[in-house]
């Protein structure tokens, strides 16, 4: 079993090193990552390149799609704000990749100062608000014209998310929060065509600090909405965590969190990454029917991509570990899923 962290902890000793007292889970983001600096910093030099920070946001309107990307993998910058119509498969989108790394603002631990990304055509800012987070950006499409978004992404009260600190060793170690089922609301504009963000719109953060391997492989899955008269999260994830004693495995049900310690078994085909996936163990039995596949493929030498982010819908059961005499059961949780692999 993993260890709950309940106070706040460092994630690296004062040689920058993994501190072993962080490593567990938490329901609140309670680990203090300002030892992950920029390749200015003292320990960052000593690590330089292997520094990886970033968020990422995701959120799912009926009608939209709507995603941001702030990050620093300390030689380059990859921001991105990517705009998906459902309705007419449209797509707004741009990335900007600078390099060396510069014009990016992060905090050094979760919620403690703004972040900004700007140059290259995309501008984006992040501020936390007293009950949510509030999401802003720019871009300019060649087709769809000015794209702005302003949308905030509400936080419950007593509400939950997934912080685990992953630890390859001493030298290689990472912190993800992870915060699904937030609600949103605000609104988005595609050129000259305006649109609110209705009720029903949910938010996913995905929040990193660490210091990560060269090449790596990696699946991540979330869900958010309501089914059976409960608001449902899903959380999950796999391949980059095997054998490392971590998960990022969890439950969101009516913002209460619980915990999957097991490794998931992950059925699906690259060959044909739109057939339906199957994700499984520890309580959670989940299919998951894609209906978009968000595809990036980038090679610049030292730094590559793939990635196939699906969209769709998280249709199963749950059964939590400390209530096996229950299982719910959840319809039509939209999310998505992927597979990435990463040289970096």
């Amino acid at each position: 079993m993993e260890t709950e962290l309940t106070t706040p902890v460092s994630l690296t000793t004062n040689r920058g090193l993994l501190n072993h007292g962080a490593i567990g889970w938490a329901r609140q983001p309670l680990v203090n990552t300002g030892g992950i600096a920029s390749s200015r910093g003292r320990f960052g030099r000593k690590a330089w390149g292997r520094n990886k920070r970033w968020e990422y946001w995701n959120v799912m309107t009926p009608a939209h799609i709507i995603a941001l990307t702030v990050s620093n993998i300390d030689y380059a910058c990859v921001n991105e704000v990517w705009v998906y119509d459902r309705a007419t498969q449209q797509q707004a989108s741009k990335v900007a990749l600078r390099i060396p790394a510069r014009r990016v603002k992060l905090p050094g631990t979760l919620g403690e100062g703004e972040v900004r990304a700007s140059g290259g055509g995309v501008d984006i800012a992040i501020d936390e608000h007293p009950g949510g987070t509030r999401l802003r950006a720019r871009i300019h499409d060649a087709e769809a014209g000015e794209v702005r978004f302003d949308v905030v992404a509400v936080k419950p009260a007593n509400h939950e998310a997934l912080a685990v600190v992953v630890p390859w060793s001493d030298r290689r170690f990472q912190y993800t929060v992870k915060d699904v089922a937030r609600p949103a609301n605000g609104w988005v504009q595609i050129g000259s065509e305006y649109h609110e963000v209705p009720g029903g719109s949910w938010a996913v953060l995905d929040h990193g600090r660490g210091r990560w391997p060269y090449n790596i492989t990696w699946n991540w899955g979330a869900g958010s909405g309501a089914s059976g008269g409960s608001v449902y999260g899903i959380q999950v994830g796999g391949k980059w965590t095997d054998g490392t004693g971590s998960t990022e495995n969890s439950v969101l049900i009516d913002g209460r969190l619980h915990k999957i310690s097991a490794e998931l078994t992950w059925e699906y085909d690259l060959a044909d990454i739109e057939k339906p996936w199957r994700i499984f163990g520890g309580g959670l039995d989940a299919t998951f029917t894609p209906f978009y596949n968000k595809q990036s493929r980038m090679n610049l030498g030292v730094l590559a991509g793939n990635t196939d982010q699906c969209f769709g819908t998280w249709n199963g059961t749950f059964t939590p570990s400390d209530d096996h005499r229950r299982t719910y059961r959840f319809e039509g949780i939209e999310g998505f899923a992927e597979h990435v692999h990463n040289k970096w």
